[in-house]
């Protein structure tokens, strides 16, 4: 039995018969559907127990006056059953549609209304249906609108040369619908053509095929395969004054002519042996070449090929390139092994933030991976006071029942994932878990699954891999506990060794007659002044005077480290240092990144609402569309 019709038949669901009337030409028409509902991923009103897509085709021109991409998509969808559905039903949201054909012939189709938090489905006649396994191709034109929440497009007074325009996607979790109707699910994964035309340089979530060489203002045709099956929320685009240079033997990194050098420098050490330290822990890199992308300004998502990376990573001092090990680890949990919904996205960036710490590991010392669970340990108590520590979003599995994943975002799927995953080594002991992770990883290649799919599959590796021992230990996993109890997980013992000297400094701040010297952190890596300021947030609040005190002595200020920046500004906003807050200001028209942008407007609303108003208005346009709605929520702008 499939595991589409066990939950059918758990949840008493029968095929049902529906009728519905539909426009074409202002011609009115009524057609009937055999409806089989798929309920494994709530997001989702696409109909894709009954067909799925096996291959998608992009043909898209990028009009930069417009703000549009105009053109195709074709749709490769195998029918799951004998001809008992007659239609197709798609995610969309706020696409404007043109026509669709199915299989060269002008089909009779209807947009539902829509609503919140899923779109607009759209519904396509397949009069008579079609065999089991037969493939129809269904061909939509189309064009993205205003209302678009994929994608960003960036004027070039918004680019770091000013010279041209510049527009990327960022299509996790449920925006792809808004570029493409598609079955906008991470349970379906297909292989995809991209053909994309622009009059500046492009790259996509695929392999580029054929002549790339660009000349900024001649229109020109872009084409690139993605052979290894994606979900949809990995499909990627990026167009503007765009160029490259080698960061490995495997790796590029593009970015605007001015940043290039900086950039290569900043990655170029590391990027080989962050790829050969994955493959020995998982199995070798499937996708071929590695890339990154540094984008303006904006969030960062690990598209497959190009991982696109926010400006704040390079800041001069390779303190912060470890979150490429991160995006890597994605190359293996997220895009080959994908979450089947959203409701278990903790399988990707939990799986995730234990693979980049294994990575760290190697590289920096078996230290390291305990010091970066700590400041993880630190994020996690952040978000569960955000929420509440009894709040359905804390948990593991959340139900996604009429629910936006956008509001769901949070760090708890990465770390209280990861404490799942590293709770899971400790049982079983590491040299055994070393043997679980290619089995898992190799078992599930290409594929989505869900929490109770990785229970059964972790169980029966370890439940035949020959150890009494091991067996009994796996007994005793509450699993139930561990995915539905929400708060904080329990807390494993970690090794404190590079963290206590930032505790230690950290205590001396609590005595108002302490005297800081520069000294006092230049030893210390960008992640212990990370660790050093958290624990200053985590104390009574500093005075103004003091605040502002340590980030003069300490040169916070003027870091060109975000993350040692923003952290230091919600001390300064939290002892009321109001010389802080134009800082605060500028600093949120100059990054993109809700993991910054959001704490800091919060921090921000506190102290001067007014001057926070006024900084959101002034750059709402510079901030990516998720990112916009999500900061509008945080200042009680939007429900």
């Amino acid at each position: 039995m499939s595991w589409l019709s066990s939950i059918l038949k758990r949840a008493g669901l029968t095929k049902q018969h529906t009728t519905f009337t539909v426009s074409i030409k202002s011609c009115q028409r009524s057609f009937a559907s055999s409806v089989t509902m798929a309920v494994r991923d709530p997001s989702t009103k696409s109909n894709y127990g009954e067909w799925r897509t096996k291959h998608t085709t992009a043909n898209f021109t990028l009009d930069f006056d417009a703000k549009r991409l105009k053109g195709s998509v074709v749709l490769q969808l195998e029918s799951q059953t004998d001809k008992e559905s007659t239609e197709v039903v798609l995610d969309s949201r706020h696409v404007k549609v043109s026509s669709i054909n199915v299989n060269s012939v002008e089909s009779q189709w209807e947009l539902k209304p829509h609503s919140e938090p899923l779109g607009a489905p759209l519904h396509i006649s397949v009069p008579g249906g079609a065999p089991k396994g037969e493939i129809i191709n269904l061909t939509i034109d189309l064009e993205t609108t205003e209302k678009c929440t994929a994608l960003q497009w960036l004027t070039p007074a918004q680019t770091s040369n000013k010279k041209h325009p510049y527009m990327f996607s960022q299509c996790q979790a449920i925006n792809a619908r808004s570029i493409f109707p598609c079955q906008d699910t991470p349970d379906v994964k297909s292989p995809f053509t991209f053909n994309l035309t622009s009059t500046l340089p492009v790259v996509a979530s695929g392999v580029p095929v054929g002549d790339h060489e660009a000349t900024p203002g001649v229109s020109k045709l872009y084409q690139f395969e993605q052979k290894v099956p994606i979900p949809s929320y990995l499909f990627a685009v990026a167009s503007g004054d765009i160029v490259t240079a080698p960061i490995g033997p495997r790796s590029v990194v593009a970015t605007g002519p001015n940043e290039l050098e900086g950039c290569k420098w900043e990655l170029e050490r590391d990027m080989e042996k962050f790829m050969e330290v994955a493959e020995k822990l998982v199995f070798p890199y499937k996708w071929g070449a590695y890339n990154v992308l540094i984008l303006p300004p904006a969030s960062l998502t690990e598209n497959p090929i190009y991982t696109f990376a926010t400006p704040t990573i390079i800041s001069g001092d390779r303190q912060n390139v470890d979150v490429i090990a991160h995006e890597l680890s994605h190359s293996w949990s997220g895009n080959l092994v994908s979450n089947a919904s959203w409701e278990h996205f903790w399988l990707n960036e939990g799986w995730t933030m234990y693979l980049e710490r294994r990575i760290q590991a190697v590289i920096h010392g078996d230290a390291e991976f305990d010091f970066s669970a700590i400041l993880g340990w630190k994020a996690l108590e952040d978000a569960v006071k955000h929420f509440g520590e009894d709040h359905e979003y804390t948990k593991l599995i959340i139900s996604h029942d009429n629910v936006d994943p956008e509001d769901v975002y949070s760090t708890i799927a990465y770390e209280k994932g990861f404490h799942l995953v590293y709770y899971l080594e400790r049982v079983v002991g590491r040299p055994n878990f070393d043997k679980f992770i290619p089995h898992y990883f190799t078992k599930w290649s290409g594929k989505s699954l869900d929490s109770f799919e990785f229970r059964d599959t972790f169980m029966d590796f370890f439940n035949n891999l020959g150890d009494e021992d091991i067996k009994l230990k796996i007994k005793d996993i509450d699993w139930k506990g561990r995915l539905y109890t929400p708060g904080l997980p329990p807390k494993p013992t970690f090794d404190t060794s590079l963290a206590n000297q930032c505790y230690e400094l950290a205590a001396k701040w609590e005595d108002e007659s302490f005297k800081p010297s520069a000294k006092d952190v230049e030893s210390f890596t960008g992640n212990q002044k990370l660790v050093f300021l958290e624990t200053i947030q985590q104390q009574k609040a500093l005075s103004a005077e003091r605040a502002k005190l340590l980030g003069d002595v300490y040169e916070f200020t003027t870091s060109q480290n975000v993350e040692l920046k923003s952290a230091y500004y919600v001390i300064a906003m939290r002892g009321s240092d109001s010389s802080s807050y134009a800082g605060v200001a500028e600093l949120l028209g100059q990054v993109g990144r809700m993991k910054f942008v959001r704490p800091l407007f919060r921090e921000l609303n506190k102290v001067d609402r007014e001057l926070a108003l006024e900084t959101f208005k002034k750059n709402q346009d510079f901030y990516h569309p998720i990112c916009k709605g999500m900061v509008e929520k945080d200042l009680g702008l939007k429900a």
